[in-house]
């Protein structure tokens, strides 16, 4: 894992990152077009990080910090990736950003049919907390997106 090299997406980036979620991520956002990333990095440079492993996109996450709670999204690892710890690697730098913002718990959208995504949740440590619910409205007009 010596060529796994992580960091925070670039602006220029948008449109790669999208691409790379359409193939490697399980579902779709609501966010997930180049307006609504943007306005991520915008607001937080620091939250969309990559992962490339020998050069080529490997991973991704997202480590928001509100200044309150910690969220993580969008972990997602190229299928030609899987199984080498790219993952785990993503989500020790995540872990390690909100500890330097004062973060005291991280916690991850997840989509519930997502068994292998709960696997590898739970192989990080962490666990499902069942007495939440997700409540959503969407915003600004009616949409068609799916709000995952």
């Amino acid at each position: 894992m010596s060529d796994l090299h992580i960091r925070a997406a670039a602006p220029s980036e948008l449109d790669a990152v999208l691409a790379f979620w359409k193939e490697a991520a399980e579902g779709t956002s609501i966010s997930d077009d180049p307006t609504g990333v943007a306005r991520l990095l915008d607001r937080d440079p620091g939250a969309l990080l990559l992962a490339e492993y020998d050069g080529e996109p490997a991973g991704t996450v997202i480590a928001g910090f509100d200044g309150w709670r910690c969220h993580l999204y969008r972990l997602a690892v190229h299928p030609r990736h899987r199984r080498r710890g790219v993952a785990s690697a993503l989500l020790a730098a995540a872990e390690e950003r909100f500890v330097s913002l004062g973060g005291r718990r991280g916690d991850a959208m997840v989509l519930d049919h997502n068994d292998a995504a709960h696997h590898a949740w739970r192989a990080a440590g962490y666990t499902r907390e069942p007495q939440w619910s997700r409540w959503v409205k969407p915003l600004g007009g009616t949409s068609t997106a799916p709000l995952c």
